[in-house]
């Protein structure tokens, strides 16, 4: 029995990778009778001979999953947005931020496009980034088109399995094909009637790169909380989470309460005003979603 990681699954068929190259391999029928589906990204025991098909039996213990993307055992995503064409939103980013910190995820993000910016927007996004730092999450600015800035991007890397997830348009595909030119992902046109991108990533797929694993997985455009309680909603930003011990009363919702830290950070300017909007948005989201 051998072990390897699936770089790619496709019509059926798992890619298994391992020291000995990669493995055409089917799942065995124990798995669709457990209703249990291989992912990208799961490390499997497999048996295969050279040239012939082989079956993947075992599937070890994920760290984690994604749905969409459907990937498993990731440690960190770059989330990736664009100052311009589609423009830059931070309730769309807090949205990825919040499932990524539900999932244990690490969220790095990068803005591309800074090539489209002009000076205000430059400048509004520089205020952006502060406050992110600030709640503890990497951001960068780099031009896929050009390179610029993508150094950065290549250290965190190694050793690592990355998925790089974004709204449709903002040059995920671009910005991989920049940090590794012999890729050439197909990259799509912007829809200007949509004001957003074309899907020309369909699978998900692994990619060798600067020591790790790193997929470029489809575009979307909007997530949903299904997967979520909002009483551990606050967890999930990193600037709350920290001064959840210091609210007068457990289980704060930091909504009306009294004596409530989060509230006074607020107040104070410790905690960025569109970040907790946002934060009662989605409280507000998935409470009307559990109640239906």
């Amino acid at each position: 029995m051998q072990e390897g990681i699936i770089v790619k699954a496709l019509s059926g068929f798992y890619y298994v990778e391992n020291d000995n190259g990669i493995h055409e391999c089917r799942g065995r029928g124990l798995f669709r009778k457990q209703k249990i589906s291989p992912l990208v990204g799961d490390h499997v025991f497999f048996e295969a001979e050279k040239n012939k098909e082989g079956y993947v039996y075992e599937i070890s213990d994920r760290k984690n999953i994604l749905t969409r993307p459907p990937v498993a055992n990731i440690d960190q995503a770059f989330l990736i947005f664009s100052a311009e064409d589609p423009a830059f939103s931070t309730l769309l980013l807090d949205r990825f931020l919040v499932h990524m910190e539900a999932k244990d995820v690490e969220a790095i993000i990068v803005v591309n496009k800074m090539d489209l910016a002009n000076e205000e927007r430059k400048r509004e996004l520089e205020t952006h980034r502060s406050d992110y730092e600030s709640a503890g999450y990497p951001f960068y600015f780099v031009t896929g088109t050009n390179g610029k800035g993508l150094e950065q991007l290549s250290a965190h890397l190694k050793d690592k399995l990355t998925i790089v997830a974004g709204q449709s348009g903002v040059g995920k595909s671009t910005l991989l094909n920049s940090l590794d030119s012999s890729l050439s992902l197909k990259t799509g046109e912007i829809s200007t009637h949509l004001g957003r991108g074309k899907h020309t990533t369909r699978h998900v797929e692994l990619i060798r790169m600067f020591g790790g694993l790193i997929a470029d997985t489809p575009g979307f455009s909007s997530l949903d909380f299904q997967f979520a309680e909002e009483e551990n909603l606050d967890v999930c930003f990193p600037e709350m989470r920290e001064r959840l011990p210091n609210c007068k009363f457990r289980g704060c919702t930091h909504r009306k309460e009294p004596g409530c830290a989060v509230k006074a950070a607020l107040l104070d300017g410790e905690i960025a005003d569109y970040r907790y909007k946002h934060y009662v948005q989605f409280f507000e989201e998935i409470s009307k979603i559990r109640r239906y």
